[in-house]
């Protein structure tokens, strides 16, 4: 007998809810979001279905689950990943009113039981480290650029013929030759703006040290993906990171999908053939493609000439760039399923 634990996840809280191979509520049970909550949620479940094949279903939210996805499959057990976008219906489907955790949960079970081939979870150390290098380095540039713009109004008040670009303080002689300006300026805006400017060194520094690191460890863990055209260190950083596994995926066109660049057909009569933008999928991964989609273009060889092969075609602008993309889709799932050992023994394509 298979029982499927269905679980809500929340900061302090989880919820979850098992049911048997017909949807039908089989217990309940809510513990605190901590080690020793989750362990008692294994005891738990343990305990009451000792006799069963058990199947542990999370909403795909791994900011919440990520620990109790580590505690569960430490101790063995299966777990596989429900996509948001599965919940509205199986909630509209339900005859409970209202929400709650124990409803949510519940919609949980069910939507893993009516979708049989659903991402299995597993642990992923080099896809999580590098989305949370990825991930600093992004905050870190952030905060940056909002010291970098507040530090120019300063430097605009002292003297508006000072105005260097946002990138040139990235280099050391630019700070070095406005700190020493600065200093003999008197004022309280001299003062802020000499801080922001020591700042502006040290974040810099900093985001300097997490792109060598980053480099330096995708270089390791996937070379491959660094020989596709467009695609520098840090896309291929977050592509790593967002996908978090390439072997989650049944085929390409689920990846597709995911990153959002499978095409959505809108056509009728006439328009035959016309698709449009994906507004779903997880937008960093689309954004990484485009980039390479992009840079392809520019730089010309096969990317430019299926580019251009679109545009004869008829497309717009617009939509060759979404069928490049999609074939990027392709070549990178190709590229990110091809084991480390094969790489050496067969050749990179030049392009999408």
């Amino acid at each position: 007998m298979v029982v499927v634990l269905g679980a809500d996840v929340h900061k302090r809280t989880h919820t979850v809810v098992a049911v048997d191979v017909v949807g039908a509520k089989a217990g309940e049970r809510t513990v605190a979001a901590t080690d020793a909550g989750h362990a008692a949620l294994l005891r738990w479940a343990r305990r009451s279905f000792a006799d069963s094949e058990r199947v542990w279903a999370v909403e795909d939210c791994r900011h919440l689950t990520a620990r109790l996805e580590r505690c569960l499959l430490a101790a063995g057990e299966r777990v596989v990943r429900v996509p948001p976008k599965l919940m509205p219906g199986v909630r509209r489907s339900a005859r409970t009113p209202g929400k709650s955790d124990p409803i949510d949960a519940l919609a949980v079970a069910r939507a893993a039981l009516r979708e049989p081939d659903l991402p299995v979870a597993a642990h992923d150390v080099v896809s999580r480290e590098l989305k949370l290098l990825v991930d600093h380095r992004e905050s870190l540039v952030a905060d940056r650029t909002r010291k970098v713009n507040r530090f120019r109004w300063h430097l605009h008040e002292l003297d508006p013929e000072r105005d260097p670009s946002p990138s040139a303080l990235n280099r050391a002689v630019v700070r070095d030759q406005l700190a020493g300006w600065l200093a003999g300026q008197p004022g309280l805006v001299a003062e802020l703006a000499a801080g922001l400017l020591a700042s502006i060194g040290v974040l810099t520094g900093r985001i300097n040290e997490l792109e060598r690191r980053i480099s330096a460890r995708v270089q390791e863990v996937s070379p491959r993906l660094l020989e596709v055209p467009g695609c520098g260190p840090l896309t291929a950083a977050k592509i790593v990171g967002e996908t978090a596994g390439a072997a989650r995926f049944r085929s390409e066109a689920c990846f597709a999908m995911t990153a959002g660049v499978a095409p959505i057909p809108v056509w009728s009569g006439n328009t035959a053939g016309r698709v449009r933008l994906s507004r779903g999928g997880n937008r960093q991964l689309n954004a990484a493609l485009h980039r390479i989609a992009v840079t392809q273009v520019r730089l010309g060889g096969p990317g430019r000439a299926y580019y251009d092969k679109r545009r004869t075609a008829g497309d717009t602008s617009t939509e060759a760039y979404r069928a490049l993309k999609r074939r990027l889709a392709r070549t990178i799932y190709t590229t990110l399923k091809t084991p480390r050992q094969a790489a050496t023994e067969s050749s990179m394509p030049s392009a999408a």
